[in-house]
């Protein structure tokens, strides 16, 4: 179970048995294991993407960058892995599907924020 102790004393105290923490505990972990799955779908096939992302070296509000591969793991409730690009990469540590043409994701070090990627360069 990967509710920490304090949540899963919270959970019982607000009525939940165990059976029913148990119960939502796996749906967490599959919630997360259906997100990676999505994220690493919607970068799967794309040579490039757009993003939102600050680039220091960039004038304009949209950056394209060209995808190697994005390799996803999820551990309970965490989502985590790296982004490759053509010539750099960042640690992935959350993310999320927006539409059938957008993702979010949290990246860490070097970039440490929320990032919108898009097949669009109009849509981030």
């Amino acid at each position: 179970m990967h509710f920490d102790q304090r949540t899963q004393r919270a959970l019982r105290e607000a009525g939940l048995s165990t059976a029913e923490i148990e119960d939502a505990s796996a749906a967490v972990v599959a919630a997360t294991e259906d997100a990676a799955a999505d994220l690493e779908a919607f970068f799967d096939g794309l040579a490039t993407v757009y993003s939102d992302m600050d680039l220091a070296h960039s004038s304009g509000d949209t950056a394209e960058h060209t995808v190697e591969y994005v390799d996803l793991y999820t551990h309970a409730a965490d989502l985590r892995g790296y982004l490759k690009f053509e010539g750099w990469g960042v640690p992935v540590e959350g993310g999320r599907v927006l539409s059938d043409d957008v993702v979010e994701l949290r990246l860490g070090d070097t970039v440490n924020d929320r990032v919108r990627f898009a097949t669009d360069r109009d849509a981030p």
